[in-house]
């Protein structure tokens, strides 16, 4: 999942609405029974629902930024439906529609930011990505020239500190182990161990460096940042430079940060300071590998449009609502937080953990800031989708507002899952390749 930070239409029948009954009059279609309100206020996972009114279906159908469902289109006059799908049909490719000259463009394109990314970035005769790296590493050295009274005063009350605010517990027999890293201007790491046959409190610092974890999680931050705030600012940039020039911004300063990130986290994902050893565990390297394969099905649907990607074709905002949007509303965040945990479940380490602290909580921003731009994109086409979804993956399914059709597996016997499986099994076997290419950059 860690290589989903590089990159953040068709529509089909299968859809849900709960139990509304739609009828055309016309060429219009109107709600024969309106929403009611407690349809969308009786669910747990749900806050502050917006009540509907009884609106044509044409009006909703009307904000959505992409062709008109067939679930809608192929209803006769005097035909009664279920389930009406409002938003897009998710990792849906139909070689149809294909144009070779659309794929020729992208090929271009790909070689081309390869290249730019080479020489502006990733060499370090030419490139920028290195100092880049030094300059959030300079930020927490330690200043051997500065006496500071703040450590000695750390170092005194350190007990204290450790009694009322442990950071990490860590059981293992009869002891608990509590770890405790201050970064002063010393960068001093303590530990504190609580033995529990004892009842002894005794403390223990040693001069260990915490640069890595510092840095680590603040290249995930500034990533974060950057890649948050150019989405939050999408509406009003593709206003005043248009769609395909703001994805070529959005990618392009996104995509070296993404690179630092993942390079040094390859690099020093062992170097942190050792919080358990679980790897010896039978049967952990199993779970380990499974959770790290399903997580890249949670891929949110967007990345697979590559050619809006690599703006060939004109990039949108889509509303997703089959495939993997019936699971969860938001897979990428899932999908990140089964990586994160595998992940530092197994190396179990603080740069391990600084890494995961970081990606969840920007995908956790991402939940509430994807809602509300999506909110503002498509209005009440958002709460129709947002009503039968949900966060928590299989909540909507549960507690019955998402009803799967019977053929559901048939939306994902596509194309693009068929090709993460095998660039998802491919990146594991590569691993040895990455890492020896991320080791010659010395970030």
């Amino acid at each position: 999942m860690a290589t989903s930070l590089l990159l953040s239409n068709p529509i089909s029948p299968y859809s849900h609405l709960p139990t509304n009954k739609f009828k055309t009059t016309s060429k219009l279609f109107t709600l024969s029974n309106p929403f009611k309100p407690s349809q969308f206020n009786s669910s747990p996972f749900l806050s502050s629902r917006k009540q509907f009114s009884s609106k044509p279906l044409t009006r909703i159908l009307s904000q959505i930024d992409g062709p008109t469902p067939r679930s809608v289109l192929e209803l006769s006059d005097e035909e009664e439906v279920d389930d009406v799908l409002v938003g897009e049909d998710s990792a849906e490719f139909d070689f149809a529609k294909q144009k070779i000259s659309s794929w020729i463009s992208f090929a271009a394109v790909l070689g081309i930011v390869l290249l730019v990314l080479d020489v502006a970035w990733i060499d370090s005769s030419t490139g920028f990505g290195k100092a880049f790296i030094d300059s959030v590493s300079s930020i927490s050295e330690s200043h051997e020239d500065q006496e500071s009274g703040l450590v000695l005063k750390i170092y005194q009350y350190a007990k204290w500190i450790l009694m009322f605010f442990p950071l990490m517990l860590m059981l293992e027999l009869h002891k608990v182990t509590v770890i405790l890293f201050i970064h002063a201007y010393e960068g001093l790491n303590f530990h504190a161990t609580y033995c529990n046959s004892q009842k002894d409190l005794f403390m223990k610092a040693e001069p260990v460096n915490i640069l890595l974890q510092v840095v680590m999680f603040t290249l995930t931050l500034i990533f974060a940042v950057v890649h948050s705030g150019l989405a939050s600012f999408r509406d009003k940039g593709e206003k005043l430079i248009g769609e395909r020039a703001f994805r070529v911004l959005f990618a392009g300063l996104s995509l070296p940060l993404a690179l630092s990130t993942v390079v040094y986290f390859i690099n020093h994902r062992y170097d942190g300071v050792q919080l358990w050893q679980l790897q010896s565990v039978p049967g952990l390297h199993q779970v380990v590998w499974l959770s790290n394969f399903i997580s890249f099905f949670f891929l949110y649907p967007s990345t697979f449009n590559l050619l809006e990607v690599a703006a060939v074709d004109k990039p949108k905002m889509h509303l997703w609502e089959t495939g993997i949007m019936r699971i969860t509303r938001h897979p990428q965040m899932v999908g990140q937080v089964m990586w994160c945990l595998a992940h530092t479940i197994w190396i179990g380490n603080s740069v391990a953990a600084a890494a995961s602290i970081g990606l969840i909580g920007h995908h956790l921003f991402g939940v509430w800031n994807g809602d509300r731009r999506l909110a503002i994109r498509y209005g009440e086409a958002f709460d129709v989708v947002k009503s039968r979804t949900s966060v928590i993956p299989f909540a909507a399914i549960l507690d019955g507002r998402q009803k799967l059709p019977k053929d559901y597996y048939k939306e994902f016997i596509r194309l693009p899952y068929l090709s993460i499986t095998a660039l998802t099994l491919g990146a594991y076997l590569a691993h040895p390749l990455m890492q020896a290419a991320s080791f010659r950059l010395h970030w």
